[in-house]
């Protein structure tokens, strides 16, 4: 079980796991690259943190041992890394340890994964319900929170998808980013990602949508962050968006996040270009 507290940094460094699968050279979904770039302004913010890198799901299962955070950036749906360690990550939740999901990786079939991440995150792409739309997102206001520390409200245009899946009645959850999709994002066929009625119904009643969020399991059985943007590796050099994600990572390894937020460089591993 993970032990929050604001003790000194120096007292114990906290391990954080991440796990990415395929395109480190792409200007999209560069998962492997936006890890990196992760994991080196974690090391260098002089916060306390020890990091690893993996490509695909460790086979070393010690690779897990101690870790206050497991960040996953990676392919969804079927494909998704958890999907043949079910299991694994089932005993990663129960052990407290912080979820961090992003973009893709937000995606797991519905049945017993997808409420697995409803249990590490709070939330997650659900086909037939949630949608996948190119959109210029308008974070007018930002919620006061331990993750929101030295960010200030952004625009940035990404894959944001959303109408979430979330747990009932957002219990434990606190919307992180929000912001009104456009009409345009209505405008393709019903599929399993592109459109349908509830999703429609909800732009219709103008309900605003999260498309980052905050996740405290029950019982104090740890925390977890889900977020669907990420799609570009440029975004990484938005100061407010680094910081956030950053400050998500810390947050879900159950540190005390400062004023100003996780401290960083603009984009320090260049890995996917623009």
């Amino acid at each position: 079980m993970i032990a929050f507290s604001s003790a000194s940094f120096a007292d114990e460094k906290k391990k954080i796991v991440f796990l990415a699968d395929g395109g480190k050279n792409s200007k999209t979904h560069a998962h492997e690259s936006g890890n990196a770039l992760l994991a080196n302004a974690l090391e260098e913010s002089g916060l306390g943190f020890e990091t690893s890198l993996h490509k695909g799901w460790p086979t070393n299962a010690k690779a897990f041992d101690g870790a206050d955070c497991v960040v996953i950036f990676c392919n969804g749906g079927g494909g998704h890394l958890v999907m043949k360690h079910l299991d694994q990550f089932e005993k990663l939740i129960d052990d407290g340890v912080g979820i961090v999901c992003m973009h893709y990786a937000v995606e797991v079939p519905k049945g017993r994964s997808g409420d697995l991440m409803l249990d590490a995150t709070g939330g997650y792409f659900e086909t037939h319900w949630s949608v996948n739309p190119h959109w210029k997102a308008e974070i007018t206001t930002l919620p006061k929170h331990p993750i929101t520390r030295g960010v200030k409200p952004f625009t940035q245009d990404d894959e944001w998808y959303y109408h979430m899946r979330f747990q009932p009645e957002m219990k434990g959850v606190t919307p992180i980013l929000s912001a009104h999709p456009p009409q345009s994002t209505m405008k393709r066929k019903d599929g399993p990602h592109s459109n349908n009625p509830h999703v429609r119904k909800a732009m219709a009643e103008g309900k605003i949508q999260h498309i980052g969020w905050a996740y405290e399991r029950p019982d104090g059985k740890g925390r977890g962050f889900g977020t669907t943007g990420a799609h570009y590796h440029h975004t990484w050099d938005s100061h407010d968006w680094r910081t956030l994600i950053l400050n998500a990572i810390a947050w879900t390894s159950g540190i005390e996040i400062p004023k100003k937020g996780v401290p960083s460089k603009p984009n320090p591993v260049k890995g996917g270009g623009k």
